[in-house]
């Protein structure tokens, strides 16, 4: 399952444009680079906003993964699909003290499994966000559970995941112009029970290679193996993100992040370009 939420995880879901009524259509194309290769998404989502508070949201991704052909044990083979189809219930509520957005999201098993781009079970993740805005400053708050861990605006993952966990993080960023901002933040993924790691860069059938020949580190079980089962250990993750992400006419928005990963030691490179057509249409139609 593939979840990302333009501009909640990091910092703004609070927004007076997301508040806007009526139909909403987001488009995402948005990657990741690091060693180990490249995993790209195009993500179409379409819902409609009930209130200033209340929305719902529906969509499906679609991958391009290109595995590195000495660091992985796919030999570089590409392959693209769509992921899970997702559908999403929103809310969020300003107030002087603190602002809070929470989203539940249901996802399909409509990817390939054999690709890792789905682990053939429905998944679920419940995110809650706090957000603070002081003197330019916006400290925040993630804090949440799931049955899979998600993508991230800054870390499009070369695996999916099943099982158990909560995932938190803590973070400020600064708006250093009008319609720019800076950020840094750290996060923790803390599993239980048992989990499945589908690869998105290994081949099938596997037959599980610790690192692939000629890599110059193993990095996790995804770089050898297209599947693994094993305890909370193989799922738990923690790291830290910088970003700088813009904002132009409340129709385009634009990221740039960094993440390292100190479970896996992984250092990845993000972008995120993001289309609010459905604002445009609304602008368009004078409602």
């Amino acid at each position: 399952m593939a979840i990302t939420i333009p501009g909640f995880a990091q910092q703004k879901p609070t927004d007076k444009a997301d508040e806007e009524k009526g139909f909403t259509y987001y488009e995402t194309f948005q990657g990741s680079t690091n060693e180990l290769g490249q995993v790209m998404k195009l993500d179409t989502t379409v819902g409609y906003q009930f209130t200033r508070h209340f929305g719902v949201d529906f969509g499906v991704p679609f991958y391009f993964v290109s595995p590195s052909s000495t660091e992985t044990s796919s030999g570089g083979a590409s392959h693209n699909g769509i992921g899970d189809a997702y559908a999403e219930i929103r809310a969020t509520f300003n107030n002087p003290l603190v602002n809070y957005a929470t989203v539940l999201t249901g996802a399909a098993p409509t990817g390939d499994t054999k690709s890792g781009l789905s682990t053939g079970r429905a998944m679920f993740d419940w995110t809650n966000h706090f957000d603070k805005g002081v003197l330019g400053l916006r400290p925040f708050a993630n804090v949440g559970v799931a049955n899979t861990i998600s993508d991230t605006t800054f870390f499009t993952r070369p695996f999916t995941t099943l099982g158990m966990n909560t995932h938190e993080e803590g973070g400020v960023s600064w708006s250093v112009f009008p319609f720019v901002r800076l950020g840094a933040s750290y996060y923790a993924i803390e599993p239980w029970g048992t989990q499945k790691v589908f690869s998105r860069f290994a081949p099938t059938p596997t037959s599980f290679l610790p690192v692939a020949p000629g890599a110059r580190r193993s990095h996790g079980v995804f770089q050898g193996a297209a599947e693994t089962t094993g305890t909370s250990d193989l799922t738990r993750d923690n790291g830290f993100s910088a970003w700088v992400s813009g904002r132009a006419f409340n129709l385009v928005d634009l990221e740039l992040g960094y993440e390292r990963s100190v479970k896996y030691d992984l250092n990845t490179v993000s972008f995120l370009v993001g289309f609010n057509f459905g604002s445009l249409v609304r602008k368009a139609r004078g409602f």
